[in-house]
């Protein structure tokens, strides 16, 4: 019996080893990738048995798939990624667990000086809706001038002092506790594509952070280049798709029908209908906010009079 070949994508093979630049010194480098659209679909044809050739029916079968959620064919393939990045950007991309990671350790190495520093545009104030995020408010010049120098300047001051530390002798252990988290580190991570597809379905959503935004870009680029199948239908069916309660699918079957939603079936779970004095209840119009944002449409209701 033959060796199987390896399964390669042309795409893929060109990004190999590509550094794509991300922030001021960051990168993502595709180091190596184990299977693709066909490992998908060979997986699958364990459960279904043989019947789909064509590419067309490929890609078909790994529409069905992935609009059906039968995740376990997607985790026959995987990536490995070296990735160059912030600290405060790692203890949030850490959070996704299903990953094998090996990070650069400061207590065998010296940290080089490198730090992340915003560039202006992406300098906002607090989100006054979203307690963990960014308002799209405008900063002045003169408030983004005083951010960089404030962040600057602590760049600025914490190497020499590291410098010292370790020039005095003092464990690098020990010497790493004055960096910041802008400072930059670097590790190899790797991922099967379905858990890869969920990291992305979060990091590529408006609502993360700028800067965690831009590797999920980067690492989604490579992820397309692997199995471009597979990401088109991740796309469709998760990344540009909307999940839609129980409650919010009454809503929306109501305007199909050409029927104004009333204020209580923004009421969940039987809770009662309550309004303050500039008769606005805040909880009712935030769920209709999120559901308008969903569906991208606006959302009449009975009582418009409530909804200013």
């Amino acid at each position: 019996m033959g060796l199987v070949p390896r399964i390669t994508t042309p795409e893929a093979e060109a990004l190999l080893d590509q550094e794509l630049t991300v922030l001021d010194h960051g990168f993502v480098r595709l180091v190596d990738y184990m299977g693709g659209d066909s490992s998908i679909v060979q997986a699958a044809r364990v459960s279904y048995g043989p019947g789909t050739k064509t590419v067309r029916e490929d890609r078909n079968l790994i529409n069905y798939l992935m609009r059906h959620r039968h995740t376990t064919p997607f985790e026959m393939v995987e990536l490995k990624f070296h990735v160059k990045l912030p600290i405060f950007v790692a203890r949030q991309w850490i959070r996704h667990r299903t990953a094998n990671v090996n990070e650069q350790s400061l207590r065998y190495s010296v940290m080089p000086d490198e730090f992340y520093v915003p560039a202006p545009e992406s300098i906002n104030f607090q989100s006054r809706s979203n307690r963990q995020g960014r308002s799209p408010e405008a900063v002045p010049e003169d408030v983004r001038a005083r951010v960089l120098e404030i962040l600057k300047g602590a760049t600025e001051a914490s190497y020499p002092q590291y410098q010292e530390l370790l020039e005095a002798g003092i464990a690098r252990e020990l010497a790493r506790i004055s960096l910041p988290v802008s400072a930059y580190t670097e590790w190899y991570w790797k991922i099967d594509l379905y858990n890869l597809f969920h990291f992305l379905s979060l990091r590529c959503d408006p609502h993360a952070q700028y800067e965690i935004r831009q590797y999920a870009e980067a690492v989604g680029r490579c992820t397309q280049a692997v199995a471009p199948f597979a990401y088109a239908a991740f796309v469709e069916y998760q990344l540009e798709a909307a999940s839609l309660s129980k409650h919010e699918r009454l809503i929306v079957a109501k305007l199909i029908h050409g029927t104004p939603a009333a204020w209580s079936d923004f009421a969940y779970f039987g809770e009662p209908v309550e309004f303050g004095e500039d008769g606005v209840s805040k909880i009712l119009q935030s769920r209709r906010r999120e559901l308008a944002d969903k569906i991208g449409v606006s959302i009449p209701v009975e009582s418009e009079a409530l909804a200013t």
